[in-house]
């Protein structure tokens, strides 16, 4: 199985585990991309609804595309008191839009899954000429000391492969996607944003996270069980409960005029 249909199966928990974004996002992608209630948005890979609710609060229709059957069960019962969003169980690379349909295409913490042949070129393609393309991710930071260096500690024993910048890095300025939309012929990056914010946990709800990432859903069950009963007795040592600061990068770009 690929890792980005692993979610599928802990649906619930990704629903409850699984951080919103700052409200302050929505606000500027929608002023940057000029949108109007008459306006439909493309999400790729809504999962439960997170973003999709960011943009549904604002009045918005949301188009919400995801391979997950149960994720969208779970995004369909919590944003059922929003008429204007719809969804659609497939993967971004399978589904049959239309050419220049959207103003603005929406990718929150996704957009490393789409087929690197198609990620910009398909979205270039949907979207309407001068339509916007706003992809997001949060980075969560490495903890604060001694945490930092017992959950180091931690890894390199029990799981040397997560040791490192989570995966998330992708979404960092000097990490991959920024250098890769800057080398599309398909979009005129136009702008970047970042977010700062934090979130406790206990020892509870940060492994319970963990248990929603792809990199650890695919580790072996007993690997994973023993790595994370380290990291929540580590987090119980230093007295139950910690934050985690993250940074949300936003990345607006124009579709190109020769797309």
């Amino acid at each position: 199985m690929e890792q980005r249909f692993t979610f599928d199966g802990v649906a619930s928990l990704y629903n409850n585990a699984r951080p919103t974004y700052p409200d302050r996002l929505f606000d500027d992608v929608i002023a940057f991309a000029g949108l109007n209630d008459r306006d439909e948005i493309l999400e790729i890979g809504c999962g439960t609804g997170q973003a999709t609710e960011g943009f549904a609060r604002r009045g918005l229709s949301v188009l919400a595309l995801d391979p997950g059957k149960e994720l969208i069960a779970v995004a369909r019962k919590s944003l059922e008191k929003f008429p204007k969003v719809r969804f659609a169980q497939t993967t971004f690379e399978a589904w049959p839009g239309a050419a220049a349909s959207f103003r603005l295409i929406a990718a929150a913490q996704s957009f490393h899954w789409v087929s690197p042949e198609l990620r910009f070129a398909r979205t270039a393609a949907l979207l309407q000429p001068e339509g916007t393309l706003a992809v997001f991710g949060s980075v969560p930071m490495p903890p604060e000391p001694p945490l930092a260096g017992k959950f180091a500690e931690i890894y390199a024993h029990h799981a040397p492969q997560l040791a490192g910048p989570p995966a998330e890095a992708w979404y960092l300025p000097d990490g991959p996607f920024a250098e890769l939309l800057r080398q599309s012929d398909h979009f005129e990056a136009s702008g970047q944003h970042c977010y700062r914010w934090s979130r406790a946990h206990t020892a509870q709800s940060y492994t319970d996270l963990l248990r929603t990432l792809s990199s650890y859903r695919v580790l072996p069950d007993g690997q994973r069980e023993t790595l994370l009963s380290a990291l929540a007795g580590a987090i119980a040592a230093e007295g139950g409960k910690f934050e985690l600061h993250y940074e949300t990068h936003l990345y607006l770009a124009r579709r190109s005029p020769i797309s």
